[in-house]
């Protein structure tokens, strides 16, 4: 957003707060009152500035896969946002997202790698690192790579990769914006990823005095065919995106609804949904990947006569093999980096 929301512009006074918090935890992690733990392995770290949507998660699944095609060992540790437990685990790719986070769960399924969710993720890591050393193959180098990372300090990675888009660009901080840390913060990234159809944006970064990698990024959101008008819902962080992907595919949207960020679906939330489409004349519904991961077993309840279809949002990297090369000339130095 280049400008705050009629609402939001009434939050800019209590911006000044939510940066003195800020200046606060980088002063304790100066003064190492918050300590940086180490893992024996590498750490790239997959972070963002906003509070969400720059699409880390297909980052994520697509730069493991591409690793992995390298002939690498890869995990992911996460958080695991909106997970039930606290407890360090790792994924079952049959599970469900109560128990281990619907983005960890997308990304265990679909990029076929083992995720590790854990409330500290340092602890997640300790995790992984015993079951690699249960692993046969100890001669092949182990990345692990660190979901939304870039604000977690207290994990040393060698490697930071911030994604950040034009949006980012132009925003405020919270709560006026959607911003995590004020723009300064870039300086702490190894490489910064954009959407390849923002070359302004390198521009701009360079103007402002950006030396490091750009890797641009083409983002492609996977539209089923349809028949007939749509219903679509989601939960995500910014749901236009997803709605505005739809209607570029040539879908007609009969409906539109928007649940929060990371919404644990219910029964009553499906009949809902049902009703608006009998309402409005769709025939079908469409949602997003990670909203699916979050309805689970509760898709089975809907009719055959409303179909659940889903659209899939997909990452490349423009010139992923000089971009991968970089990383491993990177990664081939000496062990201890950014914090």
């Amino acid at each position: 957003m280049s400008q705050p929301s009629s609402v939001r512009r009434l939050l800019l006074p209590l911006t000044p707060l939510y940066r003195l918090a800020l200046a606060a935890r980088e002063l304790r992690l100066k003064k190492g009152w918050e300590p940086t733990r180490s893992l024996r392995s590498t750490v790239v770290s997959i972070g963002n500035l906003s509070t969400g949507g720059a699409g880390k998660t297909p980052f994520t699944i697509a730069l493991a896969q591409a690793l992995i095609h390298r002939g690498l060992r890869v995990d992911v540790l996460s958080r695991g946002y909106g997970r039930s437990s606290q407890l360090p685990l790792r994924v079952n790719p049959e599970g469900a997202a109560q128990d281990f986070g619907d983005e960890p769960l997308l990304i265990a399924r679909q990029a076929q790698v083992p995720v590790f969710v854990a409330a500290r993720r340092y602890e997640a890591g300790l995790l992984a690192e015993a079951a690699a050393q249960a692993d046969c193959d100890q001669h092949t180098p182990l990345i692990h790579l660190l979901d939304d990372g870039f604000q977690h300090r207290q994990l040393r990675r060698d490697v930071d990769i911030l994604l950040i888009n034009r949006d980012d660009w132009r925003s405020h901080l919270l709560p006026a914006g959607n911003l995590r840390e004020p723009l300064c913060a870039i300086r702490r990234a190894t490489v910064l990823a954009i959407p390849a159809n923002e070359p302004e944006l390198e521009i701009e970064l360079r103007a402002w005095g950006w030396q490091g990698p750009v890797w641009r990024l083409i983002r492609n959101m996977e539209v089923p065919p349809v028949d007939g008008p749509a219903l679509a819902f989601c939960g995500i962080a910014r749901p236009a995106q997803f709605f505005q992907g739809l209607e570029s595919a040539g879908l007609q949207l009969a409906a539109r609804i928007v649940f929060a960020d990371h919404h644990r679906y219910t029964a009553g939330d499906l009949g809902r949904i049902q009703s608006v489409a009998r309402s409005t004349g769709a025939t079908v519904l469409i949602t997003t990947e990670k909203d699916l991961v979050r309805i689970g077993d509760l898709a089975a309840a809907l009719p055959q006569s409303l179909p659940l279809h889903t659209a899939c949002l997909r990452i490349k990297i423009e010139d992923e093999s000089a971009a991968l090369n970089w990383l491993g000339e990177r990664l081939a130095q000496p062990h201890g980096s950014s914090s």
